[in-house]
């Protein structure tokens, strides 16, 4: 069978909640088609079928929605826990 599937992440180098990079990837048979990161601010296609999806949601409202999820989903979620590695440290 064929398996799709999407992957939300946060990177962080830094102690700075704003290094934070967030990014929505899209998969198909484990082959990552088209991706969103928040340092680009839009979403990249890596093959023709995401470089078709990726032009149409960057003219769309999807973008617009995606580019408030670095503090909607990152900073909710591991601004928690980075300050408490950080005082333990």
């Amino acid at each position: 069978g064929f398996r799709h599937y999407t992957v939300n992440s946060c990177e962080f180098n830094s102690s700075k909640l704003n290094d934070i990079e967030y990014t929505h990837s899209y998969y198909y048979n484990k082959l990552e088609y088209v991706r969103f990161s928040s340092s680009v601010g839009k979403y990249v296609g890596y093959t023709e079928f995401g470089i078709k999806n990726a032009e149409k949601w960057n003219n769309g409202p999807e973008v617009i929605t995606r580019r408030g999820e670095k503090e909607r989903y990152c900073f909710r979620n591991v601004g928690n826990d980075v300050e408490a590695a950080l005082t333990k440290s």
